[in-house]
This record gives C-alpha cells, sequence and structure tokens, in this order.
C-alpha cells in the first residue's frame, strides 16, 4: 500500500474511534521507514485532551490497524494533543478559533493575494512590507473561505483560505 493511501487507511479507522468518543482527529502523520517508523496520531476536543482520550484512540485503533495492516513493517504508535500551539488545518479550525491569535505561512507573498496590503507605517522596512508571507495577528471572522485577520494595528487583513500554507494558534507566554 502507498504511504498516501495508508494514511487516509489509517486516517477512516481514527476518525471513526475519535468520532465515537467526542474527539476530532487533527493530524495522522507516518514518519521513517522500515523498521524505524513512527505512527502520530493527534487528537483534539474543545476543552483539551486528557491522558485517557489519547490512550482510548491507541487501544480502540491498534487492534483494527493490526488487522488492515496499513503500514508495512513495525511501527511505533502515539496518540497525543495538538499542545497550545495547535495547527489550522481544516476550514472549521478557522471558524472555531475566531478571536484568537495565530501565526500564519501564506503560500504565496501578500503583493500576489486578493488580501488587503499591510499598512506600511508599521513595518520595519515598509517596502518588504506587502510581500510577507509570514502574519501574526487576531481571527476576526472566518466566512466563505476567507479568514480575516486582524493585525496588531487594528487593520482587518482578508486572506482567501487556499492561500494559507500553515498556520497555528498563537500561545501568549
Amino acid at each position: 500500500m502507498k504511504r498516501e493511501e495508508a494514511i487516509s487507511k489509517i486516517r477512516q479507522i481514527t476518525e471513526r474511534v475519535a468520532t465515537a468518543a467526542g474527539l476530532e482527529i487533527v493530524d495522522v502523520e507516518l514518519k521513517g521507514a522500515g523498521a524505524h517508523q513512527k505512527l502520530l496520531v493527534v487528537i483534539d476536543k474543545p476543552g483539551g485532551v486528557t491522558h485517557s482520550d489519547c490512550e482510548l484512540v491507541a487501544r480502540e485503533s491498534s487492534d483494527e490497524l493490526d488487522a488492515v495492516d496499513p503500514i508495512s513493517g513495525p511501527y511505533e504508535l502515539e496518540v497525543s494533543s495538538p499542545g497550545v500551539e495547535r495547527p489550522l488545518k481544516k476550514w472549521q479550525d478557522w471558524e472555531r478559533f475566531v478571536g484568537q491569535k495565530v501565526k500564519v505561512v501564506l503560500k504565496t507573498p501578500l503583493a500576489a493575494t486578493d488580501a488587503a496590503p499591510v499598512a506600511p507605517a508599521r513595518a520595519k522596512h515598509p517596502a518588504k512590507a506587502a510581500e510577507t508571507k509570514h502574519l501574526e495577528g487576531t481571527v476576526s471572522g472566518a466566512e466563505n473561505q476567507t479568514i480575516t485577520l486582524e493585525l496588531a494595528d487594528g487593520t482587518p487583513l482578508n486572506i482567501p483560505f487556499e492561500e494559507v500554507s500553515r498556520a497555528n494558534l498563537k500561545f501568549e507566554w
């Protein structure tokens, strides 16, 4: 089974288990190769996950994963929480975390997107401000596949969801 097919099958199995327990699958990763493979399943729920939640998903998924055998060779299964700076991968994540601070990396610089320009007065290098791919701000809206990010100076920035390369919550220590 190809790696992408294996991950898809693993996701189906773990999502069925997680959904029944009121949990969501944030990510499924298969790292390494040969005898040194690690299957990482990241779960979450409102209010955060517990050690018992991780144990439940591992235990309930393990037998079915062994029966289906989507991974050739031995592997280590790890189920964990996404942490306080969890990634935002699905559209529903953006809707869920309106009001939260985030770090965003765009696929293309702002100048090449439909997003509003960054206010150059706040930039250290005004000429580069409109070319940045890395942003931080607060999610102030998520509608019609468009994310509204409020920058530190209060400037709203509309970003098409498909322009986000990666993003995660930003925890203030």
